[in-house]
């Protein structure tokens, strides 16, 4: 079975969907051209520009999957991309009457704002503390009010491949002294891609879908636990004065659902993902 994909934002994360695909076909968003996998065409354009691209495609594609990167991690660059950007790719769409399969978006699971180490899932309330997890939120409910089907993928902090920033900062002596009791929530980013290809499967197979899914491996854990670990293998030890920033929250993020359906991370833990990096 096979169907067509338009990868809004297609950065790292899309173009490994895209590889998990091999026999579906699609176009890459992107202002700048990139090696693509095989099956892909460039479509240039910038979403952050209300001007509809001159090259968008005459038919709808089966899919969008919308993974969108901010300029910069300040809250009017996380609204240029996530909010505007949402919103010009939905006028894109209707400005030429295309109406896809379904929407799948690359949320957070900054939108919850739990923060006393509580179990979260898809039921959960959204209430985020943060500027980040607001902006999302209001992203999410732009899609949701499109009247195209939509799933949300909320995903929790991405790491593996080129996402080192972590692993170098414990490297350099970076150390959570003072957060040790922060809970924290991550995915390896073949993870995160698995997930969002075995759930565009799904959906191409006629299965149906949640409105929402948490991507997050099998082992919420102290941000301390997993500074200690990785200092061991590493042969590191903490440095005055190099404290890490604390975590965004402290909660446990459930991934029962996505497990469900049908998904396994190969990754169950923050041991398997990052033993492989280090």
């Amino acid at each position: 079975m096979s169907a067509s994909v338009l990868y809004v934002g297609a950065g790292s994360l899309a173009l490994q969907v895209a590889n998990l695909l091999p026999n579906w076909s699609g176009w890459a968003l992107r202002r700048s051209p990139v090696a693509l996998p095989a099956g892909l065409a460039w479509l240039q354009a910038d979403v952050t520009e209300p001007a509809c691209p001159a090259g968008w495609l005459e038919q709808a594609p089966d899919y969008l999957v919308i993974s969108l990167v901010p300029a910069a991690r300040n809250e009017a660059a996380y609204r240029t991309a996530y909010v505007q950007g949402t919103a010009h790719v939905l006028d894109w769409l209707r400005t030429h009457g295309q109406q896809p399969r379904r929407i799948f978006f690359v949320s957070s699971v900054g939108v919850y704002g739990q923060a006393e180490g509580e179990w979260v899932d898809e039921q959960s309330v959204t209430a985020p503390q943060r500027w980040s997890g607001r902006v999302m939120l209001e992203a999410e409910q732009l899609l949701l009010a499109s009247g195209l089907p939509v799933t949300l993928v909320r995903l929790a902090g991405i790491y593996g491949g080129q996402r080192r920033s972590f692993l170098e900062r414990v490297r350099q002596g970076y150390h959570a002294d003072g957060y040790s009791n922060r809970l924290t929530n991550r995915i390896h980013e073949q993870d995160a891609a698995g997930l969002l290809a075995h759930l565009l499967q799904r959906d191409a197979a006629g299965e149906s879908l949640a409105p929402v899914y948490i991507g997050v491996d099998d082992e919420p854990v102290e941000q301390a636990e997993v500074v200690g670990w990785l200092q061991q293998q590493l042969g590191v030890v903490s440095e005055p004065g190099l404290v890490l920033a604390s975590a965004g929250s402290s909660k446990r993020c459930s991934n029962a659902l996505a497990r469900s359906s049908g998904w396994v991370p190969r990754f169950a833990s923050y041991r398997e993902g990052y033993g492989g990096m280090v």
